[in-house]
Order: structure tokens, then sequence, then C-alpha cells
């Protein structure tokens, strides 16, 4: 097969068109063409007014040497590359079988799943400990909190539980890191095979959604149990046992001790009473920057105009994603995160008397309004102390300002942008209905912000206005805090055998420890941490 890239058309080309566009470039008449297959579609909107899909395509045609040496000095036809990946046994039958007794995984987002499914294929039986509960009864403990004032559960929230902190988002499956030996195609296969739609594997920048994620964390899940290994829901590393530079054990909340040859933590960036034990009990631990904002939102129509023009409501396109950079004379950088196109603004506190924001969107895209973090870079050096935890205080100290000026019942501080570029605090709505859920208490943010984030914000909004037409808008709603953009901690591990410094057998793993940033490469270093444990490091 030949591998066609870079091949443009409108948004509202026809299959013939496409069949004719592959033809005329490789030179041949059409009716020559004996396959033409699609692997991966992205759309270019630079042109606001003339959006194009963007091709990557695999084509079986007669006489491919002829024509790939043709054809190759445009640099847009080339062999049909193997995306095979080599990290599971090609036997198939858990070649590393008997080479460890007992590798213990804590952790049961994207990173630990991953982790623990690969290990069960090479048939090592992994113990898998999650502190929250399973997909469906966090779920409901999680909606509950936002929408029937049921009491908020420390270990079963938007942060904690089954499938991770991305269950609870847009479900973004895309990542700029490098995969020269193709994990992401085989993760996403994956997640099709377990019930996520196809059109994952076809699009540039796919994602699943909240309400399709849960069905396939659970699947996933079933598999690692049917292979023998097992999966313990509401069971909370509380300690861990080392011994002469080595971890031999990890101890639940209930006081049990549990023994492993092997322990990977895959424990997410807001795990902060495990970062507080194992900093104790002697792991180290370095401070990184990470950021603070707050979540943006406008109205989704608006944001579709802007990016699309007149293909705005084309159905092949959906609801318009934005992505910005403002480097800003405050010496800091503003820039959106977590971009929920037609999303929900919702509560994200792992802890009692904090109020955290992030976004969350479905499969279908579907709600009135977009939503961003509108984010700030926090350097280590803006936090005091030596501790290289104090970013969780740092941290912690917004939530519970965030918290009191929301009224103390979980309420988010907001206001409108416009309100906020003149200074003054907000009384009320306007034609932005503010979608956070439990609700809102309109407010002046800056009493909460910090004063380098405040004034940055402030000086990106005509920066950004540039980039995205629309987003000066007056009645934008801003909400406060978005505090857990990434992981204010990393643990430092060797490069080669990704096992921690200073101590033997653990395997810090994912967001948590510092080594990822979203879904699919959390579950990319899950499976390195995997391939490392099953090669005996």
């Amino acid at each position: 097969m030949l591998q066609i890239s870079q091949l443009r058309l409108s948004v509202n080309h026809s299959e013939e068109e496409l069949r004719r566009a592959v033809a005329g470039l490789l030179g041949v008449k059409i009716e020559k063409l004996e396959d033409v297959r699609v692997k991966q579609r992205a759309v270019d909107a630079r042109k606001r007014n003339d959006v194009q899909f963007c091709y990557t395509l695999a084509v079986k045609v007669h006489d491919e040497g002829k024509l790939l040496k043709r054809s190759s000095k445009n640099g847009r036809v080339e062999r049909e590359k193997d995306e095979s990946y080599l990290g599971v046994s090609r036997n198939g039958n858990g070649s590393a079988a008997g080479k460890v007794e007992k590798v213990v995984v804590v952790g049961a987002g994207p990173c630990g799943l991953f982790a623990a499914l690969l290990l069960a294929r090479e048939g090592m039986k992994p113990l898998l400990l999650e502190r929250g509960k399973a997909a469906g009864p966090r779920a409901r403990d999680v909606t509950g909190f936002w929408r029937r004032g049921l009491d908020f559960d420390p270990n079963s929230n938007v942060q904690f539980g089954e499938g991770g902190a991305g269950t609870f988002s847009d479900g973004k499956l895309y990542t700029q890191i490098r995969d020269r030996e193709h994990r992401i195609p085989w993760i996403l296969k994956e997640m099709v095979k377990a019930g996520a739609p196809e059109d994952i594997l076809l699009k540039s920048r796919p994602h699943i959604g909240t309400d399709r994620l849960i069905k396939v964390v659970r699947t996933i899940r079933e598999e690692i149990i049917s292979l023998g290994g097992e999966v313990r829901f509401e069971t909370r590393v509380a300690d861990v046992v080392l011994e002469k530079g080595t971890m031999r054990a990890v101890v639940t909340q209930t006081g049990e001790v549990i023994e492993g040859e092997r322990f990977i933590f895959a424990i997410g960036h807001s795990s902060r009473d495990t970062f507080e034990a194992l900093h104790k009990s002697g792991v180290p631990f370095e401070a990184k920057p990470f950021s603070v904002g707050v979540r943006i939102e406008h109205p989704q129509g608006l944001m579709d105009r802007a990016l699309f023009g007149r293909s705005a409501g084309h159905p092949l396109l959906g609801a318009a994603a934005y992505k910005f950079v403002a480097h800003c004379g405050t010496g800091r950088t503003a820039y959106s995160f977590c971009m929920c196109p037609g999303g929900l603004v919702v509560a994200s506190n792992s802890e009692a008397n904090m109020v955290v924001t992030n976004g969350m969107s479905s499969y279908a895209r579907a709600e009135s309004n977009a939503n961003a973090g509108f984010m700030v870079e926090i350097k280590p050096e803006d936090f005091p102390g030596d501790s290289p935890l104090r970013g969780i205080e740092f941290q912690r100290a917004l939530e519970r300002k965030a918290f009191e000026l929301g009224g103390g019942n979980y309420h988010a501080p907001a206001q409108l942008l416009g309100d906020f570029l003149m200074g003054r605090a907000s009384t009320g709505p306007g034609r932005v209905k503010a979608s956070y859920e439990p609700g809102v208490k309109w407010t002046d943010l800056r009493e909460v912000l910090p004063e380098i984030v405040a004034r940055t914000l402030k000086e990106a909004v005509p920066m950004v206005e540039e980039q995205v037409r629309g987003f000066h808008l007056a009645e934008a709603v801003m909400t406060g805090m978005e505090t857990r953009s990434s992981s204010p901690v990393r643990i430092p591990r060797n490069a080669d055998t990704l096992e921690c410094e200073g101590v033997a057998n653990f395997f810090p793993a994912g967001e948590g420890a510092g080594y990822a940033g979203g879904i699919v490469s959390a579950a990319v270093d899950g499976l390195r941490v995997a391939e490392r444990v099953v090669a005996g490091k």
C-alpha cells in the first residue's frame, strides 16, 4: 500500500472527488485505484471562510513501485508505514509469566489501567488498587454531588475512581508526545474494542466524551480480571514499606499490608495524601511548574462562527475547538487548557471545603457553551518554602479561598469578563448562562486569583481576541478556580529503567508522577513502565 499525506479538499467534497484527487496526485486513471482507505482526517481552519479537510490515506494501486518512484519527489507519497506496536508478546501467550511473582498497580486511571492490561496479557496477574469506586457507582456519586446536593465524598469524585480524572472531561485522545513505538494507535484500537466510537481512529484530534469513556474503562477492567488479574476498589494506599532502599509493600487505609515484587504508582495529580505519605517514607520528590486560572465560557455558536466562518454548523465539523497562547509583558504566558466544545464547567475538588473547576463534554458536544481553562504558568519560586510538596499547599490555599468566596457551599466564584477587565465585581449574569454545578456566586475573582495571574489574564485578552474572534465578549463567564492543570510535583526516575531514583522496585508513572499530561500520554506512560517490568527492568 502507498500512503498519501496532506491531501486537502473542501468540507463539502464527495467520495468521488476524493478518489479523483488521489488519482490526480498519483498520475493514474481513477479506475486504476483498487482501494482507498482514510487513515486520518484533520480540519484545516486557518482560513475561516475556506475550511478544508486534510487527509492521510492508504492507497492500493497496480505497479506501486513505479508510481512511488515517480510521485515521491513531492514528499506526499510514500510506502504505508508499519504502525505495529512491538511491546506485546509476539506469541500472545504470556511470555513473561513466572518472571515476577506479584506486581501491584496503584491507581485505575488510564495509566494504571493500560499498565495492568499489558501485564495481564503477559500472564503476570497484576493486583490493581483504586481508592475510589467503580465507574458506575462513581458516576452516581459525582452527579449526585453536582445536582442533588449529596455530601461530597473525598474518595469518590471527579479526581478519584475508575478511569481517573479523565473520565469526567472532554475525553481528548490526542497528544503531542513522540510515539516511535506506535503505542498510541494500539491504545486507540484497544479503546474501540472496548466500546469507543470507531471515528477516534480517523480523526486527528479525537475525543470520546464522559458518556462513552465509562463503558470503555469498565470493559478494560473486565478483561484484566478475566486474564487472572485482580481489581480492588475503595482501597486507598495510605503508606508504603521501604527496606534498605527497596519498596516491599503498600499499606491500605485499613492497615492491610500488601507485599509485592514490583509497584507501579499511577495515582494521578490529585492524590495529595499519597504524595505526603510517600515523601514521609523517604521517596524523593521535586517541585515542578504547573498552572492556575479560571474556566471561561462563551456561546458555542459564537466560537463556531469565529473558527469555521460560513462552514459553521457543518455536520462533519461538529462543535469548534480553539487553542491559544499569549506571551505577556508580565513575563508569563496565558494559554487555553483542556478546551471543551459544547461542554459544561464542573466541580472537580478532591478534598472537602475547597472549590476546583474543570471542563467536561459528552461525545456529542451538544451543550450551549464552549469552555476552556484560561491559565497562567506558576513556577516553584512563586510559592514559598523548601519542601518539594509546597506547590500542593499553594493549590490548597487557592481552593480554600475559592470555597469561601463562593459562599462556603461548594458554589464557585464567578465574574463576567467585561467586569473583570473593568476591575469591578459582577452582580449577576449576562446572556451567557454559567454552566457550573452546583452553582455560582457572582463576585470579583481578583479576590482569589494571585496578582500575577490576574494581571496576565487581563493583558492576554486582547491578544487572544486576535487569535479567536469573539473571545473578548464582555458577557463571557469566568469561573474559578482551575488549579489542576498538571501535577505540582515530580518523582524522579531512571530514564532507562523508569524505576524511581533511590527506591528499587518502585515505578512512578503517569500524570501524578510528572510524566504525562492527558489520557493518551498517561496511557502511553503506563505501557512504557509495564514493558520495563515485563522485561525485568
